[in-house]
């Protein structure tokens, strides 16, 4: 698994691949990595379960469309980030971009969504809001253990399995769609793709080391 020295490395030298709006509505995440050890952690949100948005219940980075008041996609990926988690990204270290993905699912056809890469040297606790259920911090060096990578079961019609990564508890904390998307490109931009998936979700207890670290759960 690259350094945070080699992170750095790679994004220095990465040209992301950048989308035209051409009229799209846009949106803008902010991947986060904590800590001032070599390997750092990853934040992880689960959305929160809400009617008419296409990634409730997701578990995600944090972010959001574009407001017309933001200066621009990397403002917005940063306003997100404190209003869902109360983290303050302005006086970050900025590691880099991601490539533009464009959304794929039925819901949101016409959206561009742009990923910004950011490091925190200390992991703060973490302040949710109501769009947020639950956030924690992941070793980054996990992701690519492949014991995680499954075969996520979508209940939407069309959809069947997609690849995933078991994070936590099994049928919930699964990182899939734009999400693992986002990680692909970030794993392949370090020249260390994310392996090929073992199995189908597991049933039973998550696999060792799955404990999570700094739980920020939002109050009922």
């Amino acid at each position: 698994m690259p350094t945070l020295e080699q992170i750095r490395a790679a994004f220095a030298r990465h040209e992301p691949r950048l989308v035209r709006s051409d009229g799209r509505r846009r949106a803008a995440v902010a991947m986060i990595l904590g800590g001032d050890r070599p390997l750092p952690e990853l934040l992880l949100i689960e959305r929160a379960q809400r009617s008419g948005d296409p990634w409730s219940g997701h578990m995600a980075f944090p972010g959001g469309r574009v407001d017309p008041g933001d200066p621009g996609l990397e403002s917005a990926a940063e306003r997100e980030a404190l209003e869902e988690v109360g983290l303050d990204l302005r006086g970050a270290e900025r590691l880099g971009r991601l490539d533009d993905l464009e959304g794929h699912q039925a819901a949101v056809p016409r959206l561009v969504i742009s990923g910004f890469v950011y490091h925190l040297p200390v992991a703060p606790p973490l302040a949710t809001n109501h769009e947020v259920e639950e956030a924690f911090w992941f070793p980054l060096r996990e992701l690519r253990d492949p014991q995680r990578q499954v075969e996520y079961r979508v209940n939407r019609a069309g959809l069947g399995s997609l690849p995933g990564i078991l994070v936590g508890e099994p049928g919930r904390h699964v990182v899939w769609g734009l999400t693992y998307r986002f990680l692909e490109v970030f794993f392949q931009v370090l020249g260390s793709p994310l392996p090929d998936r073992t199995g189908e979700l597991p049933a039973g207890e998550p696999p060792a080391g799955a404990a999570l670290r700094a739980r920020s759960r939002r109050s009922r």
